[in-house]
Parts: C-alpha cells; structure tokens; sequence
C-alpha cells in the first residue's frame, strides 16, 4: 500500500489532528530524487504503520503549504506528533538511512 496523497484541503485532518506520528513526503512530479524515495518511504509506512503514517504533498498543486513549512529543496520530510513538526529530513537518503533518521520513531 503507498502512502496517501494529501492537499491543502485534507491537511489539517489527515496530518495536523491526526493521532499518532505523520511523516510528510514534500515532493514534485519533475524531482528525479523524490522519485527515488518514494517507494522507500512506503516500504517504511508499510513496516511500521503501527508507529509512524507516510502521507505526499505535492508541491506544486499546493503551493501555499510548501511556503508555510519553509519547503525550499525537495524530497523533504517533516515528522509532526500533535500537529507539530518535530523532525525535518531533507534529501534522498537510502533506506538505511532514512530508518537511522526516523529511529526514535519507528522504535
């Protein structure tokens, strides 16, 4: 199953008051590396959808939000607990990488 594809219109529901911890995949269609890291980030999702939700947002059909979390290079990640941003990821990273980054998330 891969993540959901979130807008400015589902946001506040599906990650600002969501129980638990989201993490948001910042990307675009023309970013070779977000490509890269998008299935890793399922993969995550997948293994650990008892501890951590991956959702996408576009950055181009939602402008608005991309400028409100200071979104300025892509693939970026943002982890929120309670509506707030607790941890930024930014760049294509292999998975074990990535895992390393979430770990206090996903333990």
């Amino acid at each position: 199953m891969s993540a959901t594809d979130v807008t400015e219109a589902t946001f506040n529901a599906e990650v600002l008051e969501a129980e638990g911890t989201v993490l948001v995949d910042f990307w675009a269609e023309w970013c070779g590396p977000c490509r890269a890291v998008s299935p890793i980030l399922d993969q995550i999702g997948e293994e650990h959808s008892d501890k951590i939700r991956v959702v996408k947002l576009n950055v181009d059909d939602n402008p608005e939000l991309a400028m409100k979390y200071q979104i300025t290079s892509i693939p970026a990640m943002k982890v929120y607990r309670g509506g707030e941003v607790v941890k930024t990821i930014i760049g294509a990273k292999p998975k074990p990488a990535l895992e390393a980054d979430l770990a206090e998330f996903l333990a």
